[in-house]
């Protein structure tokens, strides 16, 4: 079998099996195994492959059909231009957590000295570390429930040699967070409990730790909303991912709690994803 007849092979089991991006998905994982990039992929499209690699890559395909996410297998996401290492102990980072990252930069324009950021429920640090990569007078403290989710942000950390510029604490939401930041920001788990059975396969395969925010998906917006004001500096940010449908209450919840500036920005697909208040 060539390099090109496993790609078209791959579609056709990822067609017949009802999976979204399938040639996206049947090339990735063709890279992977060949360990090939696209320009050698194309090259060497006539090439025959091994027998072993075809083993591999049904073994691989198999699992896909099965809700593995590809990013499982690769280990690896691409977010903000950045390559990140991520498997089954974090969410897998989404083009419309940019928006949140790209805001918090635009908002670190106004500070002309160290900013201290805390980036809390971090998963794999996509966002924290991606803020840091591009604000040079950013520091950062990331922090997580998960001891295994926090071994991976420091290796993406790591990665991208900005340990010195990072602070990791275990800690569930502020309970172990002793300072006072700049900017809060934060993507919690948003989704209500009895919605996450209903999600595709691939979703339900990422953690349930970071995806369940309780019966209404609000649980973690409370817990932000009340006490990110005690560890936020006069005029701090908090910063937050939310759900297409939770503008209103989580605005309600900031209100309450006696924030002011509060705006919400759009993803790319027309949805409310991000919400900004002002301390």
């Amino acid at each position: 079998m060539k390099v090109k007849e496993l790609i078209n092979y791959g579609r056709e089991v990822l067609i017949k099996n009802n999976i979204e991006d399938y040639s996206i998905i049947s090339k990735m994982l063709a890279k992977h195994i060949l360990k090939m990039n696209n320009v050698e992929i194309m090259i060497n499209e006539e090439k025959e492959i091994s027998e072993e690699e075809k083993k591999q890559y049904d073994f691989a395909l198999t699992k896909i059909v099965n809700g593995t996410p590809i990013q499982y297998i690769t280990n690896n996401q691409e977010f903000m231009g950045i390559n990140f290492y991520v498997n089954e102990n974090v969410l897998i980072p989404q083009p419309d957590t940019e928006i949140l990252v790209e805001e918090v930069i635009k908002l670190c324009e106004n500070y002309k000295e160290e900013i201290n950021i805390l980036d809390i429920c971090t998963g794999s640090g996509a966002i924290g570390i991606s803020i840091v990569k591009n604000v040079k007078n950013a520091i950062l403290t990331v922090s997580d429930i998960s001891d295994k989710a926090l071994d991976i942000a420091e290796m993406n950390a790591k990665n991208n040699e900005l340990l010195n510029r990072i602070d990791f604490v275990k800690s569930d939401m502020f309970e172990n967070i002793n300072n006072k930041f700049d900017i809060i920001v934060s993507n919690p788990p948003y989704i209500e409990t009895n919605v996450i059975s209903t999600l595709s396969k691939q979703v339900q395969n990422e953690p349930h730790l970071a995806l369940d925010g309780g019966k209404d998906g609000l649980d973690f917006y409370r817990i932000l909303a009340n006490q990110a004001k005690e560890y936020l500096k006069p005029n701090g940010y908090l910063c937050m991912e939310i759900g297409y449908d939770q503008k209103e209450k989580v605005e309600q919840l900031l209100k309450e709690n006696g924030y002011k500036n509060i705006y919400c920005k759009k993803d790319l697909s027309g949805n409310d994803r991000i919400i900004v208040a002002k301390i």
